[in-house]
């Protein structure tokens, strides 16, 4: 398998497909899954690029989608229900528009499909650059501080696992997320992509918006609104984009209600 990926849960639980977004690792969901979806299967993995996954190019859409089909073939999952962040969202709908039969429903966490090219291009820049998540750090405690530098209060519980899972030292002595850069890239370039149809899916989406960011797009609502009709859904939290950390039990209980 080419993908590293987490799994918390009963084994003959409800599945659950859990895609993360860029310069993210699958790891981050271990509270969600066992404190507010514990009687269900979550499988977390660790995208291409990111993580203990190969950092193997391509890193397109349609690749990563094919690596999902995979992991879900060698965990003898046929159908599973999606909870998608980010980039993640544009791979699940992509999973769902390819194998419609193979995913339940879908939870949208502020998912960033059809975003402003302007966004993209800066955000790629960062990566480019060694900004921001990109960055590097002397220290593990240089990279807490400035991990809780860009955290609410809310979201600070989450520091120290975080750190202890997705930072490494490189031979260079030097810090840094666990993550390719280049991977991170091309993922910037996918998300300025116009939204795929979703006319062949039969399921539900539910769109959960960060309210306090802005990434989801009218681009996106209106795809959504003309594909799925009474099956699409939108329900907003008061918090930014890494929501499952600032809003952790308002995120879980709209999963339990939607995933029930």
């Amino acid at each position: 398998m080419v993908l590293h990926a987490h799994e918390w849960g009963p084994p003959d639980g409800p599945a659950v497909l859990v895609i993360h977004g860029v310069r993210n690792i699958g790891a981050r969901y271990r509270r969600l899954a066992e404190d507010g979806l514990p009687r269900h299967r979550l499988v977390a993995p660790d995208l291409r690029g990111h993580g203990r996954s190969t950092w193997q190019p391509p890193w397109d859409v349609a690749t990563h989608v094919d690596d999902l089909v995979r992991l879900l073939d060698a965990r003898g999952i046929g159908r599973a229900d999606v909870v998608a962040h980010s980039f993640g969202g544009l791979l699940a709908l992509r999973l769902a528009a390819r194998l419609p039969s193979r995913v339940g429903r879908i939870a949208l966490l502020d998912p960033a499909v059809a975003l402003p090219a302007t966004l993209c291009r800066e955000s790629a820049d960062a990566d480019l650059h060694g900004q921001g998540r990109a960055a590097t750090f002397a220290s593990v405690d240089e990279a807490r501080v400035a991990w809780l530098s860009i955290r609410p209060p809310a979201g600070q519980w989450a520091a120290d696992e975080d750190l202890a899972t997705f930072l490494e030292q490189g031979d260079d002595g030097l810090w840094r997320y666990r993550y390719s850069r280049a991977a991170a890239i091309v993922a910037w370039s996918e998300m300025a992509l116009p939204p795929h149809p979703l006319t062949a899916f039969e399921g539900r989406v539910m769109l959960v918006r960060a309210t306090r960011d802005d990434f989801v797009t009218p681009a996106l609502r209106e795809r959504l609104t003309r594909d799925l009709g009474p099956r699409f859904a939108e329900r907003t939290i008061d918090a930014g984009h890494m929501l499952f950390w600032d809003a952790h039990e308002e995120t879980a209980a709209v999963l339990r209600d939607f995933l029930a």
